[in-house]
Order: structure tokens, then sequence, then C-alpha cells
């Protein structure tokens, strides 16, 4: 490592405290989920001259050190645990601790060092919030209406019927704040626009789009297909040639834009529609034929 390299910590979150570790120096810190262990956190990793802080997602566990180190003017980047525990079990390392953990981000993020931090948005940080939000209401609303279909219980259906109203009142609130945070955001609301002018994308669409995929515009369509777990990758080995499967992305994104690309794709594109319809034609994807109905409903208040 030269003196001009930059210095990076790798953090391993859990709910009352962090690990830190400067792989580098072979240092380590421990410091409480407090004020005064964020403070310690600070003065050590500015003792230490480091320019990079990496972590993992935990659970939203992350969010407030990130917040915590990006007012003191540390870059941050949240990478994906899986790809993490890959790296050390790639290496040899078997074992797991919280101190191995951070130890292995830091050899992450060293190894992996061009890749860029996010660029942090507090306001579709929040916008973000909102919408899984919805989508875990609409979620719980699908399976209590589904559990409401079996019950044979007079006072169990009312009870469902009391708990499916109040659900969807709060839906409604959720998206009017959602619709409230775009419009009164201008990049958010320009992103919006663009995305609702393509036919069969409306305003739940949008707005799940501009929440969870804020690298759209500015990646190649290889990119942001990979992003959001929607890129076939190949299967192959010698002259075996395997068939393609697309893999990770942002699964939560991918649930939530689906049936809306169906039915832009089956119903407003005519290229696409025309394509689709000579493969069902030809009995391909046979489980595909009842989408464009269902499609056609994508673009309202349903994921």
């Amino acid at each position: 490592m030269t003196q001009t390299d930059p210095v990076v910590v790798g953090i391993d979150v859990a709910k009352d405290k962090v690990d830190a570790c400067i792989r580098t120096h072979t240092l380590r810190q421990t410091c409480p989920k407090t004020a005064q262990g964020k403070r310690k956190l600070i003065a050590w990793l500015r003792k230490h001259q480091v320019t990079k802080a990496v972590m993992e997602a935990s659970g939203g566990y992350e969010r407030d050190w990130a917040k915590v180190l990006r007012q003191a003017d540390f870059e941050v980047r949240i990478v994906d645990p899986k790809r993490v525990r890959s790296f050390a079990l790639s290496a040899g390392r078997l074992a797991k601790n919280d101190a191995i953990d951070a130890e292995m981000i830091a050899w992450f993020a060293e190894t992996f060092n061009a890749a860029p931090s996010q660029t942090y948005d507090p306001t579709r940080e929040e916008l973000q919030e909102l919408v899984k939000a919805r989508i875990g209401l609409i979620d719980l609303r699908t399976r209590l209406q589904s559990q409401s279909e079996h019950t044979v219980s007079e006072s169990v259906q009312e009870a469902h019927a009391r708990v499916l109203k109040a659900i969807s009142a709060e839906i409604e609130k959720l998206e009017a704040a959602i619709a409230a945070k775009i419009k009164a955001t201008p990049h958010l609301a320009e992103r919006a626009e663009i995305i609702e002018s393509v036919p069969g994308f409306a305003k739940t669409t949008s707005a799940n789009l501009v929440a969870g995929m804020p690298e759209l515009g500015q990646v190649s369509n290889k990119i942001a297909s990979a992003l959001i777990g929607v890129a076939p990758y190949d299967e192959d080995s010698g002259k075996h040639r395997g068939e393609r499967h697309t893999k990770g992305g942002r699964r939560w994104v991918r649930n939530a834009i689906y049936m809306p690309c169906v039915g832009a794709a089956t119903l407003n594109n005519q290229v696409l529609k025309a394509f689709y319809q000579r493969l069902i034609a030809n009995g391909k994807n046979q489980r595909l034929r009842s989408l464009p109905a269902c499609a056609s409903s994508s673009s309202s208040s349903t994921p």
C-alpha cells in the first residue's frame, strides 16, 4: 500500500454496536450504538486518516451509522452481504463472527476498490421507505384476503373485514405521501415523468422505479437490467451451451414492476406484442397466456 492509497475501514453493523477493522493497519475497534459510541468511531477513523467506510446492508441497522459517517464527511459504500460472504469463502475463511466480518468487508472493499460509492440522496431514501411500506401493506392485505376466503366463522370474517378496511386506508395515505414527496422534489418528479411516458406505466410503477433504481439514466441498459435482476446469464462450459437464467438483483423492485412491464410489453409495445403472440401461437411459454389480461390493470394502484 502506498501513501496515496485510500485508507478503507470495514464496518460490521449489529443491532446495538459496530465492529470496525482497518485491515491495512491491523487495527480494530468496537463502538456501541450510542451518541458517545458514534463520536468514538468518528474520532478513531479520523485519527487513522480513513477516507472510505464500507458496510453491509443489514436490514436497516446500517442506515443510522451511514448517516453519521456521511455527516462527518466520510465516503460510505453499502455492499451486498452475500458477495462479502462468498468472497470470504473463496479466500478460505470459514469462521464467522463480528470481528472477522469487519475484516472481510474491509478486504472485499480493498479488492474491489474501483466500485463507486452510492450518491446519498436523503429524499429518495425517504421515498423508498414509503414505497416499501406500501408494498408491505399490500402484501399483508393480500394474505389476509386469501385467509378470509377460507374462513367460516362470522366473527373472524368481521375481524378480517375491519383490519382490511384499516389497511386499505393506510395504503391510501401512503400513496398520497408518495405522490406528494415526488411532486415536491424536482429531480424525482422529472424522473417520474420520463418513466410515465412509457405506455402502460403509471404513477405506482414510476414511484417504484424512482425509489428503487436511482441508476436509471446513468448506466447502460445491460447494467440496469443486472441491477434489477432481469439480465440472463450464461451457463456455458466447453461445447455445452446451457439455458440462460436471471440471477440476483433487487428483488423487491423486480417483483413490484413485473406485471406492469408485462402489460407494457404485451399490450402497448406493438413490436413486443407481435413477438409475444407469435411465441404463444407456437406453443411457447404457455403459462404466460393469462398475463396480458392481468397486466391490463397493472398500471393502477396495485404493484
